[in-house]
């Protein structure tokens, strides 16, 4: 079938939000319709879509806070399934298998026996901050070069990488982290259009890290 625009009608209703609403149109108006759910929390990120062009999550946007007509899309950059369903989980494991965005012991031999050195609670503050991704997409959707240049890691990538990076646990060096992301498809694609930072729906400093990548990785290509 053709890419079309579907129009529906529905009576607004106190505390409803973009997912009740689209329930409530495939149990009553057409039970075709296709979107992603999980949690309703805004913790799994499988609702992600556009609203009025922007990327959201449905189970956070209240239809109280909408115009009285307003358009849902598919996010851009990701495989389309059907309707509102996009394949996010392809796209982010294809990122995390490349930059292998996964710990790398100190020790390729840990002993399991001894407990892991204390970590500073500021430093694991920090590490945990980075950790609240919950790989919705959102961030790659609002990605001027992502939508550009298919091979680009997207924010969600190089704040995995600025997450590893500050974990005294991994063994990898700076050179490494360049080697993985110090060109164009990493973090000198970015041109800083501060997409990604607006519509994260957990508010993570995403420019910031990027900024701060992007300042270790140049003092790398200098030396």
């Amino acid at each position: 079938m053709a890419p079309h625009w579907q129009s529906y009608a529905l009576d607004d209703a106190a505390g409803m939000t973009l997912f009740i609403a689209l329930s409530e149109i495939r149990e009553k108006l057409d039970p075709s319709l296709q979107f992603d759910f999980v949690c309703r929390a805004g913790i799994c990120g499988s609702c992600a879509m556009l609203v009025n062009g922007r990327p959201a999550l449905a189970c956070r946007t209240l239809t109280a806070n909408l115009a009285d007509s307003f358009t849902l899309a598919p996010l851009p950059v990701f495989e389309l399934i059907g309707d509102l369903s996009v394949n996010t989980g392809k796209w982010m494991r294809g990122m995390s298998e490349r930059l292998q965005t996964w710990l790398h012991p100190l020790d390729a031999q840990p002993d399991l026996t001894r407990l892991e050195a204390r970590m500073a609670p500021e430093l694991a503050e920090q590490i945990y901050e980075l950790d609240r991704c919950i790989e919705c997409g959102c961030c790659v959707a609002a990605c001027g070069t992502a939508q550009m240049h298919e091979d680009f890691v997207g924010a969600v990538a190089l704040n995995k990488i600025a997450r590893f990076r500050l974990d005294p646990r991994d063994g990898r060096s700076d050179e490494d982290f360049y080697d993985l992301i110090g060109d164009d498809d990493g973090v000198f694609g970015c041109m800083t259009l501060l997409g990604c930072h607006d519509v994260c729906p957990k508010q993570l400093p995403l420019q910031t890290q990027i900024a701060f990548l992007r300042r270790k990785m140049v003092a790398l290509a200098l030396k």
